[in-house]
This record gives structure tokens, C-alpha cells and sequence, in this order.
């Protein structure tokens, strides 16, 4: 295998810049708690409300598939160039107990990232820690054609 990429020292407001504030991103109230350029971790949070429900009155399945997925992007996107871009390729969650409306936090990071490949990992949890989701993403990075 070959050399890890060299993250790129980034601030705060470009890595919020990067994740962007996106429709979906907006739904699911994602914000940046945090991020380590040294780790490669971030944390978001989210608020899931009552348009998130299931018949069983718990947030459907796909929305907290789609919270892990908006969770290693912001951990990867500090170690993307400016002229790269990762779209998910494979997203792989296991649903560990049931997630209810409110505040909720999203933990992830990178495991390995290589020059057109990168492995990340995520978890969801109550704002008391209590991981209630995790996922393991593979994403594709790619440059962009100016």
C-alpha cells in the first residue's frame, strides 16, 4: 500500500465550508461540534423531530442510515484537497437500538484513507452517550474536472 495522503491543515470555517450547509444537511439539522485535523474524527449533531417517524413512532431506519453517512463526511472532508471529492460507494450501518426524536450526536472517522479509496466509520448516539447506530463507509475519492 502506499503513503497515507498528508492532511491538509484546515480551520474550522473551511471544513464547514467543505461539508456544506446542503438540503439534507439542513433536514436533519446537522451542525459541526468538532473535528480533529490530527485524527481525522469529527462530531455533528442532529436533531431528529417528529417528520423522522416510523408507524412505530421511532426514526425510520433510512434517516439514521442517512445521519451516519452525514457523519464521515465532515472527518474525511479534512483530509480531501481542494480539487477532490468522495462520494459514498458502500455504506454498511447496523441499527443497535431505537432511535427516538431529539438531539442526537454522530461521531466518525477515518480508518485508512488512500489515494482513491478511504474507509471510514461512524456511530450515532443519545447526547448521553448511549450508541444507538453505527455504520462502516467506503467512499471513492475522485478529482474534480475544472
Amino acid at each position: 500500500m502506499g503513503k497515507q495522503p498528508a492532511i491538509a491543515a484546515a480551520t474550522r470555517e473551511q471544513i464547514e465550508a467543505r461539508i456544506g450547509d446542503t438540503p439534507a444537511a439542513r433536514l436533519l439539522g446537522r451542525r459541526l461540534v468538532e473535528f480533529d485535523l490530527e485524527s481525522a474524527t469529527a462530531t455533528v449533531s442532529f436533531e431528529a423531530d417528529e417528520h423522522f417517524l416510523n408507524s412505530a413512532g421511532m426514526v425510520q431506519g433510512g434517516f439514521v442510515a442517512a445521519m451516519l453517512d452525514e457523519t464521515v463526511g465532515p472527518a474525511l472532508f479534512s483530509t480531501l484537497g481542494d480539487d477532490e471529492w468522495a462520494p459514498t460507494t458502500d455504506l454498511h450501518a447496523q441499527f443497535l437500538a431505537p432511535v427516538y426524536p431529539g438531539p442526537l450526536l454522530g461521531r466518525g472517522r477515518v480508518v485508512k484513507r488512500g489515494r482513491s479509496i478511504a474507509y471510514l466509520a461512524a456511530e450515532l448516539m443519545r447526547t448521553d452517550g448511549t450508541v444507538l447506530a453505527t455504520a462502516m463507509a467506503t467512499v471513492n475519492v475522485r478529482r474534480r474536472e475544472i
